[in-house]
């Protein structure tokens, strides 16, 4: 052919029913991933994070340090890739958490560091309670499901209960593990009479040996009988508790001991290790956790179906089982919420195409939105995607930015089709070469600014990772369809009516329409009555739409092309031949330049606040609750107990906006910023949960969170802390001080000195300044005289061996009960086991006799650190401390820096700002680094394409222009600047600006290559681009706009029962409304400048270049 052709277009054309074939595959493929992909609300972060935890009994937080986490250090720190070390000495427990780079192969990761443990086991202790255990810290690790089991039953009745729920869902693929608080664990305890013992000349060794040697069954081999062989197995074990008693200890003079003679066997419960409550109740409560990548919607139902069954068929009736924090129902409602925003905005896309385009085109255009989605969520199974938030908003982000390729191709087909005298067949091809190579280009251009956040690393970038391959995805789709499928459809389908747009639809006979209407009403009625309203009122909508259409739209169109749309083309007209008249492209120049520096003065002037990611109304409240160091169980269930009581003077009773009250105490208490995933029992946690946003009838729960913050100050000796849910990411708390340094003495006064510095400075916005630093851990040190003991024969392990039998107690045997097996614990009774003086008169056998340990040892009442803390190898302090309402982060921690110069630090310490800070400083780097690489890569693009470099010059300062927009618009409406989100829409605003420019300059090339003058061609590329640039903006503005005003539908509940829903707000606009608004100011006033002052920019260019030739020539 003689013609420009595009191949791949053209083969498309000559081949419809294959392309047919191949849409129709890959929308069901898409529609497929869509509904099997996993779903979740936030993106999983899978981030390589080891925990190293080492058990020493008996060793002090110094001697942990000391023997253990420095020579495992000093090997771990050797591994390539390593981000950070942090580590947690405390008493008998090193725990080392190593963060890899995220780029770092997590099973790579995980054999270094066993490889690295490995080489240091030999530096380590001879003798561990536990060997160094590697094991993955996900910090994301948090239940999707807890069930809550209550009722008029004994303890072991729920327990037995919670164990069969336990065991059913732990065999679900997707669950990683159930864990259960509040309940009681059976136990048999031996628990022996010291003076008893003591006087019957028996030691707790010759007790666990005796009844480790009673309780068994042994294998002892095979025996031949004729003509078959007979396993032989010698059982001892016991059938009841009962029987422990009359188990026979020989004493030290060869005498035969009863147990019960000095010991109570009883068939009881362990010590208590957790405590848990829902709305003031006790319950037993079962966290759910899922694996890392698998479905949350899928692993929650299905842990759900298991409890359904097992209520039904085998428990009793009045065994309560109350769901609570089912994550999956919040991932629902969030992924439903963005998805019907995209709905929303897709209808609003279409409604601009349309009033531009008229219908038929609007709707071969409008398709390019579906079906270049439907081709990204085909290839997301490929790459290991979720569907979530981020995802979702991509779409929505693109919405107007997919059809822009459509938009050109087929509005070029269509000027062929009707124009000239070709075939449809043959226009179609010459219409799609000839515009092929400029989308083409316009699409890598779009495309440049996603393609440095592909290289964002840390937590923040594996987050937000998802929107731009989703966006590149989406647009290459994009780019699929309008030069495969568009051209098709348009062949079999586009009209050849040259007055398509300008005028009404040719209308069907009344009589013919009257009957189409009635079979529709009909068949609707007919899903009506078989139970299907959903599809039934789809139907009577889409017969809505179509007379609607037919009736009002197709008038209105008509009158928009035929009326409106002129005047605006000749305003637009008359103020381009304007704007060039004599010195007045300068001054547009120039007064752009100066509107500039007015945005950025009117900027800081009004002073906005700038946060990490935008905040939003609380889902839930947590109130953390820590006490000192060695605060028994019952006395933190005490306080947590007073603490509830507070909550609910703020809640009130049966508060409708309240779902839930859960406490827990020790297990699941900690922090989503603890580096100790270990329970305490000196910790407690009290949660909140309320009803989605819009059936809180505009109750403020940030109210209820101040509120609850003044109720539960003043409980004297602990402290509280109060919390909302984050959205988004985990990147620590706003105020994160970290103070370090070598010797532990002066760090303990520096940062004594520092935080009372702090609290006297006046600083406001601070909650309260807490030390992670325990200095009054109380501590009985039993002091071993090494030279009586080596006397003796007598080792340091057999003295804390034998203290801790008697205390903590030791598991010596089990007892076996159907399939279930229960631990045989030996220890003191209690009366004995609070008795200093009796428990150093226990007797330590030796060659010659047993002796009491105060014969060898003395107790020592002494306090020490509860912990000591590390940080890449140096011993840190951290202080930190939530906002009070409405502070901001920056200023209050700009505040602690300014501070920091009249604070005397001494040499060799230093004192720092990390956490969220941390985090957000690193961010707004490659933020920065991202958009100047991302204008590179789309000058490099222009350039190749204009073999220029004036004209990618003018384009390009629409971006920094566009800047204007966003500067006003944030000054003006007071909004919060994200650093996070608002980067991100600078960065995307960047594409679509550059590819209006791209339009507008390289059509009027075409004009002055055809031989019109400079000022003619400027003016009439102008006028005649005006459509297709309004049209990109306003698509991809009104898409966004229902995110942006937080305008929510609920397309499903509209045609299954006739309730939308609507309501305006919510947590989807709260956190993406900072760069939606970005973008919608960006775009808006880089409309603007692309319309008037790029052709302004391009006069003057082509001007100043001739004036130099003139002069220098």
């Amino acid at each position: 052919m003689s013609f420009k052709e595009f191949r791949l277009s053209s083969i498309s054309i000559s081949n419809r029913t294959s392309v047919y074939l191949v849409t129709v595959l890959a929308t069901l493929i898409g529609i497929y991933s869509y509904i099997t992909l996993p779903k979740e609300q936030f993106p999983e972060v899978e981030i390589p994070i080891f925990n190293v935890v080492t058990i020493y009994a008996g060793a002090s937080p110094a001697d942990v340090e000391n023997l253990i986490t420095r020579p495992l250090e000093q090997e771990l720190k050797a591994i390539d890739g390593v981000d950070e070390i942090s580590s947690i000495s405390k008493q008998a427990t090193s725990i080392i958490i190593i963060e890899f780079e995220t780029e770092k192969d997590k099973l790579v990761a995980q054999q270094e560091v066993n490889d690295a443990v490995d080489k240091a086991r030999s530096e380590l202790p001879r003798v561990l309670t536990q060997e160094p255990a590697v094991e993955d810290f996900n910090p994301a690790d948090q239940p999707i499901l807890n069930i809550n089991l209550s009722g008029n039953f004994d303890l072991v009745e729920l327990k037995q209960y919670a164990d069969e729920i336990k065991d059913q869902i732990e065999s679900l693929s997707s669950i990683n593990e159930v864990e259960i608080v509040g309940a009681l664990e059976r136990e048999i305890q031996v628990n022996v009479d010291l003076t008893a013992m003591n006087a019957r000349g028996v030691s707790l060794n010759a007790i666990s040996g005796a009844i480790a040697n009673k309780n068994l069954t042994i294998s002892s081999g095979q025996i031949e009988m004729g003509d078959m062989e007979r396993s032989v197995r010698v059982v001892g074990e016991i059938s009841s508790p009962e029987q422990l008693e009359d188990i026979i200890i020989t004493n030290n003079r060869g005498e035969n001991v009863y147990l019960k003679d000095i010991a109570t066997i009883t068939d009881g419960f362990a010590d208590r290790e957790s405590y848990a409550r829902l709305n003031g109740e006790p319950v037993i409560t079962l966290n759910v956790k899922k694996k890392s990548g698998e479905n949350l919607i899928d692993a929650s139902e299905a842990s759900m179906a298991i409890v359904s069954e097992l209520q039904e068929t085998q428990f009793p009736d009045d065994l309560n089982i109350t769901i609570t924090g089912d994550q999956s129902q919040d991932t629902k409602d969030s992924v439903s919420n963005l998805f019907n925003t995209v709905i929303l905005g897709f209808f609003f896309v279409v409604i601009v195409l349309m009033f531009i385009m008229g219908v038929q085109n609007a709707v071969f255009v409008g398709l390019a939105i579906p079906l270049s989605s439907l081709i990204a969520f085909a290839v997301m199974p490929l790459m290991g995607f979720t569907i979530n938030m981020v995802v979702l908003f991509a779409l929505i982000l693109g919405l107007g930015i997919v059809v822009d390729n459509a938009i050109v191709i087929v509005e070029n087909i269509y000027r062929y089709v009707t124009t000239s005298e070709y075939s449809k067949i043959e226009a179609a091809k010459r219409a799609a070469g000839e515009i092929a190579l400029p989308v083409i280009t316009g699409t890598l251009t779009t495309i440049a600014p996603f393609v440095p956040l592909l290289f964002w690393t840390g937590i923040i970038g594996k987050f937000m990772i998802f929107l731009p391959v989703t966006m590149i995805l989406t647009l290459v789709a994009s780019l699929a369809v309008a030069l495969i499928m568009n051209p098709v459809f348009a062949v079999s389908f586009m009209s050849d009516d040259a007055d398509h747009i300008h005028k009404k639809e040719k209308k069907h006979g009344n009589r013919t329409l009257f009957i189409a209407s009635m079979v529709v009403i009909s068949i609707a009625l007919i899903f009506h009555l078989i139970g299907t309203p959903f599809t039934g009122n789809l139907l009577l909508f889409l017969l809505m739409m179509y007379l609607a259409e037919h009736y009002f739209l197709a008038p209105m169109i008509s009158y928009f092309n035929l009326k409106i749309l002129p005047r605006l083309q000749k305003a637009y007209h008359d103020g381009i031949q304007w704007i060039l008249i004599g010195k007045r492209p300068w001054f547009s120049l120039a007064g752009t330049t100066a509107y500039l520096v007015i945005s950025i003065i009117i900027l800081g002037i009004a002073s906005p606040k700038v946060v990490f990611f935008s905040d939003s109304e609380p889902n839930f409240i947590y109130v953390y609750n820590e006490m000192p160091a060695g605060t028994s169980l019952d006395e933190t269930n005490r306080i947590t107990m007073e603490l509830e009581d507070r909550v609910y003077e703020v809640l009130g009773e049966n508060n409708p906006i309240v779902k839930s009250v859960i406490s827990n105490v020790a297990v699941g208490a900690n922090s989503r910023f603890d580096t100790d995933p270990t329970p305490s029992p000196n910790k407690s946690k009290v949660s909140i949960s309320f009803v989605d946003f819009q059936d809180r009838n505009g109750v403020s729960t940030q109210d209820i969170l101040n509120e609850i913050r003044e109720k539960v100050k003043g409980i004297p000796g602990t402290e509280v802390t109060v919390e909302k849910d984050q959205r988004g990411p985990s990147t620590g708390k706003p105020i994160n001080i970290e103070i370090s340094g070598d010797e532990f003495e002066e760090l303990i006064t520096l940062t004594d000195r520092f935080q009372r510095f702090i609290e006297n400075s006046g600083i406001k916005g601070i909650e309260d300044l807490q030390s992670d630093l325990q200095i009054s851990n109380p501590e009985l040190i039993i002091d071993v005289d090494e030279t009586k003991a080596n006397s003796y024969g007598i080792s340091i392990a057999q003295v804390g061996s034998t203290l801790r039998t008697a205390l903590l107690g030791d598991p010596i045997s089990t007892f076996r009960e159907e399939e279930d097996e229960y631990d045989i614990r030996l220890r003191l009774q209690e009366a004995d086991r609070t008795n200093i003086t009796d428990l150093m008169n226990m007797k330590l056998p030796t060659q010659n006799g047993n002796i009491p340990i105060s014969a060898v040892a003395q107790p020592e009442y002494s306090t020490s650190y509860g912990a000591i803390n590390r940080r890449d190898l140096e011993r840190v302090v951290t202080l930190t401390s939530n906002l009070l309402e409405g502070y901001n982060a920056n200023e209050v921690n700009a505040r602690i820096r300014e501070s920091l110069n009249d604070f005397d630090i001494p040499e060799g310490y230093e004192i720092s700002l990390t956490g969220e800070q941390e985090e957000q400083a690193e961010t707004a780097g490659f933020l920065g680094v991202a958009l100047f690489s991302a204008v590179g890569l789309i000058f490099l693009v222009l350039v190749s394409q204009f073999n220029s470099i004036g004209k990618p010059l003018i384009i390009l300062s629409q971006v920094i222009f566009s800047l204007i927009g966003v500067f006003i618009g944030f000054a003006t409406f007071g909004m919060d600047i994200s650093v996070v989100l608002t980067g991100m829409g600078i960065i995307a605003v960047a594409g679509v600006v550059v590819k209006n420019g791209i339009i507008l300059i390289d059509y009027i090339d075409v004009l002055r290559s055809e031989g019109k003058d400079l000022k003619e061609a400027v003016i009439e590329g102008g006028a005649t681009r005006l459509t297709p640039v309004i049209l990109t903006a306003a698509s991809t503005i009104l898409g966004l706009i229902p995110l942006a005003i937080g305008l929510n539908i609920d397309f499903y509940g509209l045609f299954a029962s006739l309730e939308p829903n609507i309501y305006f707000g919510g947590d989807n606009a709260a956190f993406w409304g900072s760069l939606a608004w970005t973008i919608i100011f960006g775009l808006g006033f880089a409309t603007f400048l692309t319309l008037f002052l790029v052709p302004a920019m391009y006069y003057i260019g082509v001007q100043t270049k001739s004036w130099f030739k003139s002069k220098f020539q």
